[in-house]
């Protein structure tokens, strides 16, 4: 079995090994749940979806502008099928990674240039990063006085101590050289041939990311605009959220939402799952009773919610497939 099938695997088994543990032992109430989904108010499920839609415009203009920031002039419908074959392949692949990886080789089969659409896709996911972290800790200011878990402080805390690091290993000139420098001098044990070999791809990965990335910190504008278009996204994601609660009838404060969700996005990042599934429903169900929200409620925001990505992904993958025959892959 080949290492790339394994760790496919390894993640279905671990998406379904968090679903079944929710269903079988987090005492849900199945028939509950179902009655809660099916009794969904269709006016607020639609403003979900727009927003969604909305969601989606934004991001595909963020990754525009650093693709021209760094001369790579596409039209802007090539880009949209672009973006629309990694929203379609992020379902089925580990976490947000896999459509990242799509996008990244598609785009390179078109331009002949690799490096630098690896560098607009990190960076875009980067400023995403960058949004969440800010959205998380002004509505962590703001809910301070009626929430405060440790396990949101220490969530909070650990999403924007991770933010920070990767900051300084990318655009800190210093503290790259020396990670390098530990990375191609490194000791490695007798026999320990394939864990070098790792570590020299490591290196020479984060070297040509890293020289593609520095050019960028001259480029304020670029850098200000999409972060400013971040946070934006990332307050549509809570607020997508908080409408799709509505509808199923969860009467909270929205600030609650704008707690949650920048960490549980943060979580569902990590490549252990597929898509964030089960990852995400068990996130959401653990957060949102830390304020006695009970367990179906929970989850039917996240069943619904992922049901509306699900519907946006399909989209894009007929957008993607319906236009292969215009494009070299």
């Amino acid at each position: 079995m080949s290492k790339r099938l394994f760790s496919i695997l390894s993640r279905i088994v671990i998406s379904v090994a968090l679903l079944f543990f929710l269903f079988q032992h987090a005492d849900l109430d199945l028939k509950k749940l179902w009655d809660i989904i099916r009794a969904s108010d269709i006016f607020f499920l639609v403003i979900a979806a727009i927003l969604t839609l909305l969601t989606h415009i934004l991001c595909i203009f963020r990754w525009g502008i650093l693709l021209r920031d760094i001369g790579i002039i596409l039209s802007w419908l090539r880009i949209v099928i672009s973006f629309s074959g990694g929203l379609f392949f992020n379902l089925f692949l580990p976490s947000t990674i896999g459509g990242d990886v799509l996008r990244t080789a598609d785009l390179s089969a078109s331009t002949n240039r690799p490096r630098e659409i690896l560098a607009t896709v990190f960076l875009d996911r980067l400023s995403g990063y960058v949004g969440l972290v800010i959205v998380a800790l002004f509505a962590s200011f703001l809910g301070h006085s009626f929430l405060q878990t440790r396990v949101v402080i220490f969530s909070v805390g650990l999403i924007t101590l991770t933010l920070v690091l990767i900051l300084l290993v990318l655009f800190n000139n210093a503290i790259y050289l020396r990670i390098n420098s530990w990375l191609a001098v490194a000791k490695i044990e007798k026999g320990a041939t394939r864990f070098k070999q790792s570590l020299d791809r490591l290196r020479n990965y984060l070297k040509e990311l890293h020289e593609e990335i520095y050019l960028f910190r001259n480029k304020r504008a670029s850098i200000i605009t999409n972060v400013f278009l971040s946070i934006l996204i990332q307050l549509l994601g809570p607020l997508t959220c908080y409408f799709v609660a509505l509808s199923l009838g969860v009467r909270i404060t929205p600030l609650v939402f704008f707690i949650f969700l920048p960490i549980i996005s943060a979580i569902t990042l990590l490549p252990i799952s597929i898509g964030g599934l089960g990852l995400r429903d068990v996130t959401t169900v653990f957060f949102f009773s830390q304020v006695g929200l009970a367990k179906e409620l929970a989850l039917s925001i996240s069943l619904v919610s992922f049901f509306l990505l699900v519907f946006y992904s399909a989209i894009g993958g007929v957008i993607y497939v319906s236009t292969v025959h215009h494009r070299r892959i």
